[in-house]
């Protein structure tokens, strides 16, 4: 029963993606458990660039299954988008399969969740106004429409009649916009809902068979452990669970079916959107941080705040993670500073904590206490094996396995798929 699972230790774009498309390389199923079309994950093969937000990385591997599970939120625009931007590349989409029971984000969500951003006015949340927070408020509230409802017209109509009163009586009452028929909603989405319907699968059953087969099963989360709506820095989080613990109620499998969880962490640390930061940067090191790393945001291009490697959030993600190993992004773009630090501990109020608070007013009066490196030269990353790096960057990662208590499974030291060193395999 060989399963593994990849998730973000730090506030996302961690780079996820490459590990997944790594991994899924070795997997006969990918599984995304959880968030919606507000992340993205990068993949670059040979000269082409793939950005995907909804449909898992192991779709870039023929005969490879790829599930969206029922702890996501889709807009089926969006992936409509994705399968057809996919199928122009020459890419097979025909092993993609939807859960019948994710929720759909409506043209209700996407006006809502920008509404509700701007007035909360100067309190700003980030949010990327995708309708993500919304559709998952009324999935809680039980006001939700899921993917079986809307390829049941009468079922599709029925829900619409329900929600729509108490939809537009905010958006008349409280915002003062106009609301929405559900004529003009179903003659959008009926469509979507034909495109979508021979996708449309059980993926419960589907995981659980393919692992009690002993298939090779990967488990791929979006955002990151801090951008969790429990245990991420509230309120500046997502609205759903990327840590591991959302793997089982994403996807409809025990807990017990999950063998490894490898925690993807850049050797530095970055953030897009308001919230506390402790080693954030400003100035030249920032920016050069930023250009090297291309740190920008793959659904916005919004430019990510950036700092160095903060082990206290790094430890913290592999305890609510349990993580197996780490798989450290980004080394290469480290390459050339003469000095490189690590954030090993915080100093609030005159003292020093090593655990990381979850309290925002006491996470915000932290300042980083820092053990300074000896940085490796530019270009030195450009090797095929571990031993090859140089000794200050092998230094580097060892005293991140010290600090975060969890060994460096692997190493990627540039963006290709071949530019990744493997120090222990993660489905042995």
């Amino acid at each position: 029963m060989p399963t593994v699972a990849v998730v973000g230790t730090q506030w996302g774009d961690e780079g996820k993606g490459k590990i997944t498309d790594l991994l899924a390389s070795r997997a006969d199923v990918v599984a995304r458990y959880q968030g919606g079309n507000n992340a993205g994950h990068t993949v670059k093969v040979g000269g082409d660039i793939f950005k995907l937000h909804l449909i898992p990385s192991g779709i870039l591997y023929r005969g490879t299954t790829c599930v969206i599970g029922n702890g996501v939120v889709v807009d089926p625009a969006v992936l409509i988008q994705e399968m057809d931007s996919l199928a122009q590349k020459g890419i097979d989409v025909s092993g993609l399969r939807i859960s019948g029971n994710a929720h759909v984000i409506m043209p209700y969500h996407r006006l809502l969740d920008k509404l509700e951003e701007e007035m909360r006015g100067g309190g700003k949340i980030g949010t990327t106004a995708l309708g993500i927070g919304p559709v998952y408020t009324d999935k809680i509230a039980r006001n939700g429409i899921r993917i079986i409802d809307i390829l049941d017209r009468e079922a599709f109509s029925d829900r619409l009649d329900a929600v729509l009163k108490l939809k537009n009586a905010v958006l008349q009452k409280v915002y003062g916009v106009e609301g929405f028929t559900k004529e003009q909603i179903m003659e959008e989405y009926l469509p979507y809902a034909e495109r979508i319907r021979d996708y449309v699968a059980d993926c419960s059953i589907l995981v659980n068979d393919a692992i009690d087969r002993g298939k090779n099963v990967l488990f791929e989360g979006a955002q990151g452990t801090l951008l969790d709506v429990d245990h991420g820095t509230y309120p500046y989080v997502t609205s759903s669970w990327p840590t591991a613990g959302g793997i089982a109620a994403g996807l409809g499998i025990g807990p017990t079916k999950i063998n490894k969880v490898i925690g993807v962490a850049k050797a530095y640390t970055t953030r897009v959107g308001a919230g506390p930061f402790p080693t954030e940067l400003s100035g030249p090191v920032c920016n050069t941080i930023r250009e090297r790393g291309q740190e920008y945001g793959t659904t916005t291009g919004r430019p990510r705040r950036c700092g160095w490697f903060d082990s206290v959030i790094v430890r913290y993600a592999v305890r609510v993670n349990g993580l197996s190993g780490l798989a450290i992004m980004h080394l290469d773009t480290l390459a050339g500073f003469e000095k490189v630090k690590i954030c090993t501990a915080y100093r609030c109020d005159g003292k020093v904590i090593r655990d990381f608070p979850t309290n925002l007013r006491v996470l915000a009066g932290c300042e980083p206490v820092y053990e300074e490196l000896d940085g490796w030269p530019e270009g030195s990353c450009a090797v095929k094996r571990f031993e090859d790096l140089p000794g200050a960057a092998r230094a580097y990662l060892a005293r991140i396995s010290e600090l975060t208590g969890a060994p460096v499974a692997i190493v990627s030291v540039g963006r290709g798929r071949e530019e990744t060193l493997i120090l222990e395999e993660p489905f042995s």
